[in-house]
């Protein structure tokens, strides 16, 4: 099942990724090079450059080398960064799942800065749940709605491609 409950709010990914697709769409121009934060953003801004017709070849960005909690949570098995763009005065569109903290998005600009210095970064994120610990913020999001800090809300796709949400308690540590 693709839906998640919050309160009296049922949370449908595959209806908010359309609702992603058609806000998105206006922040991209000819000269914007698409870029997908490992692993969720990844999978949207694959999916939406196809399903918009792109012509671009979508970029691949980890956040794993640069974040604060690296000793805690080690490298992930989520991929590597590829960029297959000069990224030296490049407009990038920087698409992620969900945006909490501001701690991903932070490393990921920092991964993005080793490569180059882009002219502009905007970010598109599926879910702005708010509670930010660092003064980020996106440019569109498909909705802004706050879960309580004790909650993860985790994007997955299935072998389909379908994108459904997954809502769990954090264990205390």
């Amino acid at each position: 099942m693709s839906i998640v409950n919050h309160g009296n709010l049922e949370l449908d990914a595959e209806s908010l990724y359309k609702d992603f697709c058609t806000g998105v769409k206006p922040l991209i121009k000819s000269e914007t090079h698409v870029v997908g934060v490992i692993s969720g953003g990844l999978w949207l801004a694959r999916r939406m450059a196809q399903d918009l017709g792109l012509n671009s070849q979508v970029g691949a960005i980890s956040s794993g080398l640069h974040r604060d909690d690296f000793s805690r949570r080690g490298l992930s098995d989520g991929g590597q960064t590829k960029l297959p763009f000069e990224i030296d005065g490049a407009h990038i569109l920087l698409i992620d799942d969900v945006l909490y903290t501001g701690r991903t998005i932070r490393a990921v600009l920092n991964e993005l800065f080793d490569f180059g210095r882009p002219a502009s970064v905007q970010l598109a994120v599926l879910v702005d749940r708010g509670s930010r610990e660092l003064p980020i913020q996106c440019d569109y999001a498909a909705v802004r709605l706050p879960f309580a800090d004790s909650s993860k809300l985790t994007l997955e796709q299935d072998a389909q491609g379908l994108f459904k949400f997954l809502l769990e308690s954090k264990s205390a540590k």
